[in-house]
This record gives C-alpha cells, structure tokens and sequence, in this order.
C-alpha cells in the first residue's frame, strides 16, 4: 500500500509563522503564551492574512480559516510543489476542526442584533462552518480530489493526517491536510470556561503545566499547522517523514467502568504500523494538564511501554493547547524533532507525581537519534487518536 509521504510543512504558531521560526523558538524555550482579558493564552502576533490571500478572501473568513490558507501557502513553497504539473482531480484537501469559525460567527451576530439582518454579511452562512477551511482551500487551489472535514476536537489534526493517508492510497497524488484553530474570541473562550478545564492560573510560563502535581487545566491557543501528504516524494527532495500507523477509540460511557480508550489507540496505531513499541524513540504527548487526564494517559504510555520506557514530552506547553490546531502542530514538531534529532522539552513542570513514571524531557532539548516518533491526542468527548510517524520510507 502507498504511504502517505510528508514533504511540506506550514506553521502558523503563537512563536513563529513558518516551521523553521517555530522550530527555532521552541528549541529555545520561547513561549508565545501571552496575558489576555481574562486570562493567559497562546496568542499568534504579527499575523497579515493579505500576505496570503486576496484582501477579498480576507473579508469572506474567519481567522482560522486564514490561519489555514496561510499554512496551506507555505507548505505548497516547502514542498516545492507546481500544482499546475498534478491534475485537479488528484489533489485533495482534508483539514481538521474545533469549533469553527467562532469571531466570525461573533462578529455578524453582534450586526444582526444592533444594526438589523440588512447589515449580516453574506458570508456568514459559510464562514463559521467547520467545513469551510477545507472549501476555501479547494476553490483557491482547483482540488477536485477528495475532500472533507474531520471534527473531532484536540485529535482532528491527528486523524485529519490519517485521512489523508486514505485518500492517497486510494489513488490521490496529493493531499493538503491538517488543521488550525482561532478559539480566543469572547465568546469561543466563554465556552471553553464553562467546560472547566482552563487554568485559571495567570503565569504565563506556568499556567500550562501538564504532569505537574499542581496541573489545574491548560491554556487555550491558536494556530496550527498544515502538510503537504504526497503518494510518493520527488527524486530531487527528502521527504520530512511517513505517516506510518494510526488508529483512533473512544472511551467508554462516562461512569461505565471500562478502560479508557488511549491505550488501546496506541496499541492500534503501532499495529498498523507493523513496529513494536521499542521502535518507538519519543512520544509527544495529549498532554491535558487535567489531574485525572494525566494520570490516565501516564498510566497507558507506561502500559505499553513500561515504567520510564520512553521519552515523553508536550512542547505545547509553550503555545497552549490548539484544539483542531493542536494535534498537527504536535506532527510538524514531532517531523523536525526526527530531522534534527533532538527533542524539544516540556517548560513550566517542576514536580512530577512518582506514580506517573514518565521519562518527561523537561526544561532542555535532549539529543537523541529519532526514527519512530508517536503523537498523541484526546479530543473533548471521549476521543482518542494515535498517529506513528517514521522519518524514512520502508
């Protein structure tokens, strides 16, 4: 079967636009987590949709759609790809989302309250929608491929990127996938406050403390990043990984008893990838920084991979946690971590519960050969999503 190839990388993160600036920060232990009206937040500064866009798409969506476009644009400039070479109909687009296109949504409803129906734009009935980042990402690219939208919270990166393995194996020559999110609005962020797991802390380097004995909730941010999936790489070009296994569960109903599903994922996942979890050099963690969240996911990295097995860490303790964003963001960190053999830390943990028995990578980069790399996440709701890259083609 053909393995989804990933030759670009798009970012658009609250400490850098562009993979290499991200990169490069997060090496450094810059966060871009800053102060906001009621809190703290990873916020993505200095962005110009029009350097992406039409100024007449700008004004037709929401933010983490132009966040999308964005990334989308400089993954094609990595890649290196000429879409006009690739018949349209071999082109598809799976992205990833949350919550939709909430400043948007915000923005004409105020209108239509204060000014009347007459002054909602038009664009409303589209811009909000979770699919529209994918339709937007079509039309502007003449992709006639498979297309679609997964929603499925934190894990939508991750199974948006499995999508695309999907469609590239069912014949596609190349897919834009991913996912963004745009969730710091007013009311985006009440609704996050009601599901009671934001920190209410306002240090901005240790609000986010996942696997912290003093964890209470993490940051919300916005963000993401996109890929350029390919059936196979061009002669001339190393590609930066493979999509090499995934699986996605649900937990059980809440109050049921049964296991939690994210060990049965990580498990599915390496199956699917026909490695055993030693293969496995780091893994990038879910990283809630919800007490019994951590204890849940601390409990099934040590299940397959025993006490201290394998490096853990949550690099986006420095950006917060990105939803739909999140989980792609984690992949692109994940891909240039094996590229340049070096684990990027977890910032703003100082004490660790025992019981946890997790080989956290705190602080400090560590050097380290990576071939394997797993990427977790949880999506609010129940799901679970597992995602094995490896940095070579097998």
């Amino acid at each position: 079967m053909r393995p989804g190839v990933v030759t670009g990388i798009g970012v658009v993160a609250p400490n850098g636009i562009g993979h290499e600036a991200y990169w490069a920060e997060l090496l450094n232990g810059k966060s871009g987590i800053e102060p906001i009206a009621d809190g703290v937040a990873g916020v993505v500064e200095g962005f110009e949709a029009s350097r992406y866009m039409p100024a007449q798409l700008v004004v037709r969506t929401d933010r983490w759609t132009q966040f999308g476009i964005a990334a989308t644009a400089l993954a094609l400039q990595d890649a290196g790809i000429d879409l006009e070479t690739v018949s349209e109909y071999e082109i598809g687009v799976v992205t990833g989302s949350s919550s939709g296109g909430n400043e948007f949504g915000q923005r004409e409803i105020g209108k239509l309250w204060t000014q009347g129906p007459a002054h909602v734009s038009a664009y409303q009935s589209i811009a909000w929608f979770y699919a529209a980042t994918t339709g937007q990402l079509s039309i502007r690219y003449g992709a006639r491929g498979p297309s679609c939208v997964v929603v499925t919270e934190q894990a939508a990166g991750l199974d948006a990127m499995a999508q695309a393995r999907r469609v590239v194996r069912s014949g596609a020559r190349l897919v834009m996938a991913g996912g963004t999110e745009a969730p710091l609005s007013p009311y985006a962020l009440a609704c996050q406050r009601a599901g009671g797991r934001i920190s209410a802390g306002a240090d901005t380097e240790r609000a986010f403390r996942p696997f912290d004995r003093l964890a209470d909730g993490h940051v919300p941010g916005e963000g993401g990043a996109m890929f350029i999936v390919e059936d196979r790489p061009a002669a001339h070009r190393r590609p930066y990984g493979v999509v090499a296994g995934h699986a996605s569960t649900f937990d059980p109903r809440p109050g049921s008893g049964g296991e939690p599903g994210l060990r049965r994922a990580i498990e599915l996942a390496l199956a699917d990838a026909a490695l055993p979890p030693e293969a496995v050099d780091v893994v990038f963690a879910d990283a809630a920084a919800v007490p019994e969240l951590d204890r849940q996911e601390a409990a099934a990295i040590e299940a397959v991979f025993g006490p201290y097995g394998v490096p853990v860490t949550a690099p986006k303790t420095m950006v917060g946690r990105l939803y739909a964003g999140g989980g792609a963001l984690d992949i692109a960190t994940a891909l240039l971590a094996m590229r340049d053999s070096v684990i990027p830390p977890t910032t703003g943990v100082l004490d660790v519960p025992e019981q946890y028995r997790l080989d956290l990578v705190l602080e400090q980069p560590r050097t380290a050969r990576l071939r394997t790399a797993l990427v977790l996440a949880r999506g609010r709701g129940g799901h679970n999503s597992a995602v094995v890259l490896t940095g070579e083609l097998r």
